[in-house]
């Protein structure tokens, strides 16, 4: 409390020493002069996103955003997620566990009689179980997640029956893409609203890919963490998660993914310069494009994205206060979405419409808004309501806008409808 009730007479010690008046601040950071003499006083606590924007305006370099932050403990993940991300974090640096030390290869996989006629069907299974995946992912861009989540954690949970009646190379293989499909599962879980379950199918993902010697997954899964972390709010947490997920040792597309993730929880702690490097490093590391791995299987993370690296550069200035670079940024690289990735295209959209508000673009916003509730509205998506939600904020600012006026009835009957939707918890796996 101490830190935020010296933001408001540094902003003004600021303000003054950069010659610039009230009007003037207003005008840059697109609040009221009423608003930011308040902040200003002491009478009103500021914001993240104002705090971040005034830090721009005046040239502090990200001190007044870090008096915005008040001296705390920062928010501290629960105590499920430390455990596992501990878990996950011993597994991925290839430190013996509980879980790791024990037997950990199905008994499909041990040598048996009937191993090679069952190998002569495997690769035909292997190509029929990878196709229907993508069909998963496919439906996921289109379905709401409360509807996809049944029927693919059924298929989740049958895999390894499957696995334990195949020859050995089949059943790696179907363990493989088990876990994939356990780690998507999370991904819609999360989407549905249900962080607990996310969690619950990311170990349990994590699990599948050691059953089949792939020690990778348990590094992405604190990717994975970290995304719920961001939403949250939890700088910190997110930096020290897949900060343990970059080791050299790994693949340079988890690294990358963890450098990206990185790069948000540092925006979003207002550390440019911490930011900036971590973009640097995933730029580097994701230069191919997304398909498949070394050995035909689906991989981690998002297909859909032309350029992640750059993607991730729009999203994390608009959290540095840079919003009209933001915008620039998030325009070109939406543009590059396909229009069949329809969740991707409306999650990214609704971050570039934010962008575009949050700069004072109040008319651009709406109209980039309009189509994105319409198709957002069948997805009932728990992230993308996060940044609906803030744009739902900055667009009440202007109420006398026109737009801002038209649109009003549409967002707020979009955030109404998916507030509360149909509570659907797919039961997540015991790990």
């Amino acid at each position: 409390m101490e830190s935020l009730s010296k933001f408001g007479p540094e902003l003004r010690r600021r303000r003054l020493a950069a010659g610039m008046t009230l009007d003037g601040l207003a005008a840059r950071v697109h609040y009221s002069k009423a608003q930011l003499s308040k902040v200003e006083t002491g009478r009103q606590r500021p914001a993240p996103e104002l705090a971040r924007l005034c830090d721009v305006a005046v040239g502090a370099q990200g001190a007044l955003a870090a008096l915005a932050q008040p001296g705390r403990s920062p928010a501290q993940p629960s105590r499920r997620l430390v455990m596992t991300a501990g878990a996950a974090s011993a597994l991925a640096l290839g430190v013996p566990s509980a879980a790791a030390s024990a037997p950990s290869v199905p008994t499909a996989m041990r040598p048996s009689t009937a191993e090679a006629a069952a190998e002569a069907m495997g690769g035909q299974l292997l190509d029929g179980v990878q196709a229907l995946f993508e069909q998963f992912r496919r439906l996921g861009q289109t379905a709401p997640a409360a509807a996809v989540l049944p029927g693919l954690a059924a298929q989740t949970r049958s895999l390894p029956a499957l696995a334990d009646a195949s020859g050995t190379r089949t059943a790696r293989g179907l363990y493989v893409l088990a876990s994939r499909y356990a780690e998507f599962t999370g991904w819609m879980a999360q989407e549905s609203g249900d962080d607990t379950g996310a969690l619950a199918w990311t170990e349990h993902a994590v699990q599948l890919a050691e059953a089949a010697g792939d020690h990778d997954l348990a590094a992405y899964s604190l990717v994975r963490r970290g995304l719920i972390t961001l939403y949250a709010g939890d700088a910190q947490s997110t930096v020290e998660l897949v900060q343990a997920a970059q080791s050299n040792r790994l693949p340079a597309r988890i690294r990358g993914l963890a450098a990206q993730r990185e790069a948000q929880g540092h925006a979003l702690a207002g550390d440019r310069d911490a930011c900036m490097r971590a973009l640097d490093r995933a730029r580097s590391l994701l230069g191919r494009p997304a398909g498949a791995d070394a050995d035909g299987l689906p991989v981690v993370g998002t297909t859909h994205l032309g350029d992640p690296a750059a993607m991730t550069v729009g999203w994390c200035l608009l959290d540095l206060g840079l919003p009209r670079q933001a915008a620039e940024a998030l325009d070109r690289e939406v543009a590059r979405i396909p229009c069949h990735a329809v969740r991707s295209r409306v999650r990214y959209g609704a971050r570039r419409a934010l962008a575009h508000a949050v700069a004072g673009e109040i008319d651009h916003a709406c109209a980039i808004t309009r189509p994105l509730l319409s198709e957002g509205e069948a997805l009932a998506s728990a992230t993308i309501r996060v940044d609906l939600r803030r744009l739902s904020r900055v667009l009440a600012r202007h109420r006398r806008n026109a737009a801002v006026r038209a649109l009003a009835p549409e967002l707020a009957a979009a955030l109404h409808d998916t507030a509360h939707p149909v509570p659907v918890r797919e039961a997540a796996p015991r790990v």
